[in-house]
């Protein structure tokens, strides 16, 4: 049975990564929109099996510069709403957060590199005790209150809430499981400057990739994976 999977890009850039082949093994076909070019509001937010919202360069209190972000939330609070699958990235987190009700904001520290993420009691007995141990990949400098009704599922020493959830439907993570090596690379060349300008050493960073990349896209691909497995058919359309 093919599934369809919706998936709010807001850069080319920024895209599934390690996590699209685990799409396709569980049967999605995928869909992208590109939200800053297309009319997010002429999409049905009951529809599609399940939405992957992607990171991107804005926050979410930049709305009002980027107009596609108002509508994003409105579409999510329309999903959660019906209790639809979503899975989100970093800013797809914290739009997840800000349609349930939360305020996002810049947090205490810029998040570049290879980080600790620790699940909680909660976490660890969810598809995020695959992460356990694992130091994965931040790119972030904003933070969120935690939604009320959500689960807290995973911390770090410089922001308490990296990954939340609602049952086995909604997961939304603050950290970024889909880099591979080459989106890295890429991420990194193109911003070398900003990020030696925040006290970064790029060359670092690569060193970081080399030695921890690998173990965290097997670890991210396993975490994905189970969740997916834990979506309830009876959901499906």
């Amino acid at each position: 049975m093919t599934r369809t999977a919706v998936v709010l890009r807001h850069d080319d850039t920024i895209h599934l990564g390690n996590l699209e082949p685990v799409l396709r093994e569980h049967g999605y076909s995928i869909r992208y929109v590109d939200t800053l070019r297309e009319d997010v509001r002429a999409l049905d937010p009951r529809d599609a099996d399940l939405w992957v919202v992607l990171g991107g360069e804005m926050g979410v209190y930049e709305a009002d510069e980027f107009p596609a972000l108002h509508a994003e939330i409105e579409q999510l609070e329309q999903r959660l709403g019906a209790a639809r699958p979503v899975f989100g990235v970093c800013l797809g987190a914290q739009l997840m957060a800000a349609a349930l009700g939360s305020r996002v904001y810049r947090g205490p520290t810029n998040e570049i590199g290879y980080r600790s993420v620790e699940p909680t009691e909660a976490g660890a007995a969810s598809p995020l005790r695959h992460i356990s141990g694992i130091p994965l990949f931040q790119w972030h400098s904003d933070t969120f209150d935690l939604p009320s009704g959500v689960t807290r599922l995973a911390g770090s020493p410089q922001y308490g809430n990296e990954a939340f959830g609602i049952d086995n439907w909604a997961l939304a993570v603050q950290f970024h499981p889909e880099v591979t090596t080459e989106m890295h690379e890429v991420w990194l060349a193109a911003s070398e400057a900003e990020v030696a300008a925040e006290g970064f050493d790029p060359g670092d960073l690569r060193r970081d990739r080399d030695r921890y990349s690998k173990g965290m896209q097997s670890a991210s691909r396993a975490m994905f994976s189970e969740w997916l497995d834990g979506l309830d058919p009876r959901r499906t359309p």
